[in-house]
């Protein structure tokens, strides 16, 4: 339950938001413009009056200088720019929301939670390594240039689910210090020694075959992945056996009668211990489609929506350890980056998750 501080923090937060006749997406650009990147959904997140997340405080500085915004364009002028009047404007706001958000920090365990890196899913404070265990690609999708006789040959045509490889790989390369050792494999090369540090493991058991052995160490995660004669595209997720087994499966459009095009796909998020080295970290990143792996990756490194995600992740799971099925919504063939702040799209969850109930094919 929040504390009357963090109401009372989220309050003034839309309250300066009003007044400056903002909606939160213009908000979000223009903090965006100031600096640092952040979505609406984020903003969102730190208005709820009923269990906020707790605004970070870097974030504090900008409200204080709202009421200085420039209109034409939208922006918020630097501080050696304001008047003396805005200035000191400034430092009463300033003053104000340090105040509060102090004593929402200190009166919130979920708060003492957000404290910690945890914002930061995709930091890794050791010496590493990371290692990306991406899928292969099936022979008759690889394309002429995986052939390695082949002047232009090029090796990432073997790899699978390579949106969410180049996204992934890019995101860690950018939050951790340079010296970090980030590698990526395909699931055949794999070998003892790309084990023993902190893995990610990309796409479902159907390609990668280090995710369907992982899968079955992991006897704690009540997920598992499953192939059913109904669905030939993918590898559909339940959880639960007997009368108790809940499937999730994709959902489909059918567009002026033709063919089936997909709208919804499901993923899977989770990061426990590393099996084979409980200092380091396992983080599954899987879909029943590929448009499920990337929208599981996006998740943690989509700019506009991965601070109230990991926000979610911090007041939710402040141990680190979680497994969730996320329903990630395909517009044009495009995955959107699913929010977790949104109820919806948080099929299930564990630990102490309450799972959806199971996702049916629309005809």
């Amino acid at each position: 339950m929040a504390t009357p501080a963090a109401e009372q923090l989220a309050h003034r937060l839309r309250s300066l938001r009003d007044e400056a006749g903002l909606t939160q997406s213009e908000l979000a650009e223009v903090f965006t413009r100031d600096g640092r990147q952040i979505g609406a959904a984020a903003i969102s997140s730190w208005e709820r009056v009923r269990n906020p997340v707790l605004v970070p405080d870097y974030r504090i500085e900008p409200y204080s200088r709202l009421k200085a915004l420039v209109r034409d364009p939208l922006s918020l002028p630097a501080e050696d720019q304001l008047t003396p009047q805005q200035a000191a404007v400034r430092e009463e706001l300033l003053r104000d929301l340090t105040g509060l958000h102090e004593q929402t920090r200190g009166g919130s365990a979920a708060a003492e939670a957000a404290r910690v890196p945890t914002y930061r899913s995709w930091f890794f404070a050791d010496d590493g390594p990371v290692v990306i265990i991406a899928p292969d690609a099936p022979k008759e999708a690889r394309g002429p240039l995986a052939d390695e006789t082949d002047p232009n040959y090029t090796a990432m045509h073997w790899f699978a689910d390579q949106d969410a490889l180049i996204e992934l790989h890019g995101h860690i390369r950018a939050e951790n210090d340079p010296s970090l050792p980030v590698f990526f494999k395909r699931a055949s090369k794999v070998d003892a020694d790309d084990l023993s540090g902190h893995i990610v493991l990309l796409g479902g058991i159907g390609w990668n075959p280090v995710t369907r052995r992982l899968l079955r160490l992991l006897e704690r995660l009540p997920i598992r992945q499953m192939e059913i004669p109904e669905l030939a595209t993918g590898e559909i997720f339940a959880v639960g056996h007997g009368d108790d087994e809940r499937r999730f499966l994709p959902v489909w459009s059918r567009l002026d009668g033709g063919s089936p095009e997909l709208e919804e796909d499901v993923a899977l998020l989770a990061r426990v211990p590393n099996p084979f080295n409980s200092s380091k970290t396992l983080t599954l990143c899987n879909g029943i489609h590929s448009r499920g792996v990337l929208g599981s990756v996006r998740a943690l490194t989509d700019a506009r929506i991965r601070e109230a995600n990991e926000a979610y992740l911090a007041e939710h799971f402040p141990r680190g350890e979680y497994g969730l099925l996320l329903r990630v919504p395909v517009f044009h063939g495009e995955a959107l980056s699913p929010d977790l702040q949104d109820p919806r799209n948080i099929l299930y969850a564990w630990p102490q998750g309450t799972a959806a109930k199971p996702r049916r094919e629309r005809p």
